[in-house]
């Protein structure tokens, strides 16, 4: 279905090259079936192409007549500027897939012609290597087979939930961000490792290994996390020292704040741009 489509990112930033780096790993798109652009950031552009031997084009000079899907990956403060400009370029059967944390899809459906179909898109930078956890959400003209569509693309980086629109900020602070967190927290068992006399290579093979196994354990047991918690936790032993310790200072809720914290964010860009919506002339909106 998609081997003959054509698809153009409009930004170039770190999500937009995760998302191309799983495609053409893939090869679901054919490479120079793909287009990536930015406003001016032409050595970008030239990484990129020459990294995944893509099209790397300004935005001047973007064609996107004769793109099928086009994937919006710039800054969200930069959502309405870019809409605005695309409007009067684009078809009625071309989908617009968005992954702008927080910009909602009857904010986009306001700046484009009426009746484009729109799906909201929320991928995390796991895509790099087709491990992803994306969600998609229908806008209001978008068809069955757009959603097909786009689960069909986004199959290749990984995988992939249909979620009501509205529960699409908690997952962008449970799983569009959720990897830093993952990060940060390995940072600091590598530091305690090479505090220890381990090697940087060996500690942070033996993090990477721990938590893909208790990833897996969750996804190949079927039982809770805090049953598998419980299951490694002997009473006065090592692990529920550690869990002690967690608990004392504050482990479980500064990883529920960090939740909560990035899902308000998301909510805040939304707000903020559906704020600046309403300042702009309706002459300037969907026609």
């Amino acid at each position: 279905m998609l081997s003959k489509k054509k698809i153009a990112f409009l930004g170039a930033g770190s999500m937009a090259e995760a998302m191309i780096a799983g495609i053409t790993n893939t090869s679901l798109i054919p490479p120079k079936q793909i287009y990536v652009s930015n406003r001016s950031n032409k050595k970008r552009l030239q990484s990129l192409e020459k990294g995944y031997g893509i099209n790397g084009v300004t935005k001047e000079k973007l064609n996107l007549s004769n793109i099928d899907i086009i994937v919006l990956a710039m800054k969200p403060k930069d959502a309405e500027t870019s809409l605005l400009s695309i409007k009067e370029s684009i078809r009625p059967n071309q989908l617009i897939l968005s992954v702008l944390a927080g910009v909602t899809t009857s904010f986009m459906e306001q700046y484009l012609p009426k009746g484009q179909q729109v799906i909201r898109v929320m991928p995390n930078t796991s895509s790099m290597i087709g491990e992803s956890a994306t969600a998609i959400s229908s806008g209001t003209y978008t068809t069955k087979e757009s959603m097909s569509i786009a689960k069909e693309l986004l199959h290749s980086i990984g995988e992939v939930y249909v979620i009501p629109e509205e529960k699409m900020d908690i997952f962008t602070g449970i799983a569009g961000s959720g990897p830093a967190y993952f990060y940060y927290l390995m940072e600091h068992m590598e530091q305690e490792g090479l505090n220890a006399g381990l090697t940087t290579e060996t500690t942070r093979q033996i993090i990477a290994q721990t938590i893909v196994g208790a990833a897996k354990m969750i996804q190949e047991q079927g039982e809770t996390p805090a049953t598998l918690r419980e299951n490694v936790t002997s009473p006065n032993g090592t692990t529920a020292a550690g869990l002690a310790a967690l608990a004392l200072h504050g482990g479980g809720k500064a990883i529920s704040q960090a939740i909560k914290h990035a899902a308000n964010r998301s909510k805040e860009i939304s707000s903020q741009l559906e704020e600046s919506l309403k300042k702009i002339p309706n002459k300037q909106k969907a026609i």
